[in-house]
C-alpha cells in the first residue's frame, strides 16, 4: 500500500494544504485534479478535464462538487472552499478537515464536524473520460448531503464568463448533459442554473495571467446518509453519454486495485520506488495512436524530447517494455529528413529540435539492451541509419556534422531555439546555444556507439560508424574541455558583436550542467574527472537537483516567479530542473563518487507539491521552492530509472 497522509495542520492552513495537489489520471491525458485544502487555486484544477484528439487539447467540464451537510439539529455546514475576486475565501471546509490522505493513488477527505465525519474519495475510469465522487458516513448521523456541481466547458487553458453564452443544460436520467459534451447523474438531482461570479485561481494571479472566471451552478444532488457506511456518490463522463459507467464505488475500487497491480508489475525495491512506479503510471497514456507520454499535468501534451528523455525510467524500469516497443514504432513513423517529429501543444506536428532525435537513438538502444528486443532494432536500424545520413548530409535549421571534425552543429533563423534550453521571451531565444552544444554532441557519440553496436548485434557492418564516432570523440575530447575547469556549454558559437552566422566564432564556456552528458550516457565521449564533477557539483547542485546556470555566472536569476516573460526568462537561467539529477548521478557514480546523499532532496520532495509526483522545476535560490507543472514525466523517470540503477 502506498500512503501519504496529512493532518489539519496542514489541510486547515491554506499556505499548506493549498499547495499541494493530487492528481488522478483517466489513463488517456484527461485527469481531475486540486488542492489538499479542496481550494482550486488553478485554472486547471477540476474533477473532470476532458483529453480531446490528443492529450495537449484538454477541455474543463465538472469544476467542483461543493458539499454542503445538514445536522439533526437543523444546523447547515458547507463543506467545500472557494477563492473569489473581492479577496474573501469562503466557504471553509478546510478548517474542518481532519485528514487527507492518498492511499493507492486515491485521495481521500475526511470533514469532522462534532461526532459527525464524511469521508471523499475520487477516482476515474482508466482508459474512459469518467469521475466518481464517492462520499460516505464513517460516524454520527443520521445528517443530509447536498452537493452544488460547479461547471463549464472551456479550454482548459482559458476560463469562462457570465457575459458570454450561457451553458446549453438538457435533462437526463438521474441529472443533466452540459453543453451536450458531459454529463453528470447522482441521487435527487435538482436543477439549478445560474452564475457564480468572480471565482479566483490565485496560482494564476502568481504566474501572471487573468486569475477569474465565473462558473455556472447547474444543480445539485442530495441524499441522506443516515448510518455509518452509507454513501451519496455522483458520475460524470464525457465521450458517450449514453454508455452508463459502472457504480461510482465499483470505479474507486477498480481504480485502487489497478494503481496496485500496477506499483507490483514494477517490482519496487522499496516505498519511495513504489511511489515513483505509480507516479509514472500517470504519464504513460494510451491515444488513437497507440502509447504516448504527457510531459507534464496539468498543462503540457506529448513533446518528443520528454518523452526519448523519460524512456527508459517511465517504460524499461517499470517493466511496460511491451507499450514501449509500441510507442518507439509509432514514433519511428514520423522521422522525416532524419528528424523525430515534436507533437507540439500547438496540435500541430513540428520538427523543431536538434536533440528529440538523438534521445530516440539512446531509447531504441537501451530497449534493445534492457529487454533483449533484437527484433524491434532490426526492424528500426533502416530508419536509425537514415537518420545518421540525413545528419551527415544536413538537414533542417542548419543541422549538420561539420566534416572538419565529425561533430553536430546547428543553426537555423535568430528566433529559433533547438535544444532543450528553447525558452523564448518575445519571440528571442534567452539561451539560443547556436554552434555545437555540449549535451547534443555527447547525444551524437553516444548514437553513434549505440547504433554501431545495434548493428553489429543483428550481424550487419558496423566499420563506418564506429569510424564516425572515433572521429567526433576525438574532436569532442579536444574541443570541449575549458580553461576554467569544466567542459564549454557551446563551441563555435557565433560572436556576441556578429550576426548569427557570422564570424569569427567563440566558445560559451558558463557553467551549465548540459556537460552531464559528456560522462553520464552510456558511450560517453569523456572518462569521468573527479575535480571536475566536483566544481560542476559544488556550483550547480541544490537538493531538488542541478541548477540551470551557477549563481555566479552572468544573466543567473535565482527566482522562476512573475508573469510569462519573468519566468521564460528565469527558465533557463539558474532555474533547478530535476530531470538533471539522473545525468549527475551516472556521472558520480562513472567517477566513483558517492551518490545516495543527492537523493535526499527529492525524495521529500514527493510530499511537498504534486503528491507522490516531482515537479517540473524549482527556484535556483534557497529554499528552492517548486515551480512549474507539479507533475513531470522526466523528472519522475529519472529519478525512477537512477534509483533503480543504484
Amino acid at each position: 500500500m502506498i500512503e501519504m497522509r496529512f493532518g489539519p495542520q496542514v489541510c486547515g492552513d491554506l499556505a499548506a494544504g493549498s499547495t499541494r495537489e493530487w492528481l488522478v489520471p483517466d489513463g488517456r491525458g484527461g485527469y481531475a485534479m486540486g488542492t489538499v485544502s479542496g481550494l482550486r487555486t488553478r485554472r486547471y484544477h477540476g474533477l473532470l478535464v476532458v483529453a480531446g484528439e490528443t492529450p495537449a487539447i484538454r477541455r474543463m467540464g465538472l469544476v467542483g462538487l461543493d458539499p454542503a451537510v445538514t445536522l439533526p439539529s437543523g444546523a447547515r455546514v458547507r463543506l467545500g472552499a472557494h477563492d473569489w475576486s473581492s479577496g474573501d475565501v469562503d466557504p471553509r471546509g478546510f478548517e474542518l478537515l481532519e485528514q487527507f490522505a492518498l492511499v493507492d493513488g486515491v485521495p481521500r477527505w475526511r470533514w469532522r464536524i462534532g461526532d459527525v465525519v464524511i469521508e471523499r474519495e475520487i477516482a476515474m475510469a482508466y482508459g474512459r473520460s469518467c469521475v466518481a465522487v464517492v462520499h460516505r458516513l464513517v460516524s454520527g448521523g443520521p445528517v443530509r448531503l447536498d452537493l452544488a456541481a460547479a461547471c463549464t466547458w472551456r479550454d482548459a487553458h482559458g476560463e469562462r464568463r457570465a457575459d458570454g453564452p450561457t451553458p446549453r443544460m438538457e435533462p437526463a436520467a438521474g441529472g443533466a448533459v452540459i453543453e451536450g459534451a458531459f454529463r453528470l447523474t447522482g441521487p435527487d438531482w435538482t436543477p439549478a442554473g445560474q452564475w457564480w461570479l468572480g471565482v479566483r485561481h490565485r496560482e494564476e494571479a502568481a504566474r501572471g495571467l487573468n486569475p477569474d472566471e465565473d462558473l455556472w451552478y447547474a444543480g445539485r444532488f442530495a441524499g441522506a446518509l443516515d448510518r455509518p457506511g452509507d454513501t451519496v456518490s455522483v458520475l460524470a463522463w464525457a465521450d458517450d453519454l449514453t454508455d452508463h459507467p459502472p457504480a461510482a464505488s465499483a470505479l474507486v475500487e477498480a481504480a485502487r486495485r489497478r494503481n496496485r497491480d500496477v506499483v507490483a508489475a514494477a517490482k519496487p525495491a522499496d516505498p519511495v520506488a513504489a511511489a515513483l512506479a505509480l507516479a509514472a503510471d500517470a504519464f504513460v497514456v494510451r491515444t488513437a495512436n497507440g502509447p504516448d507520454v504527457v510531459a507534464g499535468y496539468p498543462w503540457f501534451g506529448a513533446w518528443s524530447r520528454d518523452t526519448m528523455t523519460s524512456y527508459e525510467g517511465l517504460f524499461l524500469r517499470t517493466n511496460r517494455g511491451d507499450e514501449g516497443r509500441e510507442l518507439l514504432r509509432a514514433y519511428a513513423a514520423t522521422l522525416s529528413e532524419g528528424m523525430l517529429a515534436n507533437t507540439a501543444d500547438t496540435g500541430r506536428v513540428e520538427y523543431n529540435t536538434v536533440d528529440a532525435t538523438l534521445w530516440f537513438l539512446h531509447a531504441v538502444n537501451r530497449h534493445v539492451t534492457v529487454t533483449g528486443d533484437t527484433d524491434l532494432g532490426d526492424e528500426l536500424l533502416p530508419a536509425l541509419h537514415a537518420v545518421v545520413e540525413a545528419h551527415l548530409a544536413g538537414t533542417r535549421y542548419g543541422i549538420a556534422v561539420d566534416p572538419a571534425d565529425g561533430l553536430l552543429t546547428q543553426g537555423g533563423p535568430p528566433e529559433v531555439a533547438l535544444t532543450w534550453m528553447d525558452a523564448r521571451v518575445y519571440g528571442v531565444p534567452v539561451t539560443p546555444r547556436t554552434g555545437k552544444p555540449v549535451e547534443v554532441n555527447a547525444l551524437w557519440v553516444n548514437g553513434l556507439a549505440g547504433l554501431a553496436e545495434l548493428t553489429e548485434l543483428v550481424g550487419r557492418d558496423g566499420t563506418a560508424l564506429w569510424g564516425l564516432h572515433t572521429k567526433a570523440t576525438t574532436a569532442f575530447r579536444k574541443r570541449f574541455p575549458a580553461p576554467v575547469g569544466w567542459l564549454h556549454d557551446v563551441v563555435d558559437a557565433p560572436a556576441p558583436a556578429y550576426p548569427l552566422g557570422g564570424a569569427p566564432h567563440h566558445d560559451d564556456d558558463l557553467l551549465r550542467p548540459n556537460q552531464l552528458l559528456a560522462w553520464s550516457l552510456p558511450y560517453a565521449p569523456l572518462d569521468p574527472d573527479e575535480a571536475t564533477l566536483r566544481r560542476i557539483t559544488a556550483g550547480l547542485f541544490t537538493p531538488l537537483g542541478p541548477r540551470s546556470l551557477s549563481p555566479d555566472s552572468p544573466g543567473f536569476v535565482g527566482r522562476h516567479r512573475g508573469g510569462p516573460a519573468e519566468r521564460d526568462g528565469a527558465y533557463h537561467q539558474g532555474t533547478v530542473w530535476p530531470w538533471l539529477i539522473g545525468p549527475l548521478v551516472d556521472a558520480h557514480r562513472r567517477a566513483g563518487l558517492p551518490t545516495d546523499d543527492l537523493l535526499v532532496g527529492l525524495e521529500g520532495h514527493l510530499g511537498e507539491y504534486g503528491l507522490g509526483s516531482v515537479s517540473e522545476t524549482a527556484d535556483g535560490l534557497a529554499p528552492h521552492g517548486a515551480t512549474g507543472c507539479p507533475f513531470q514525466a522526466w523528472s519522475v523517470a529519472e529519478l525512477l530509472r537512477v534509483r533503480q540503477a543504484g
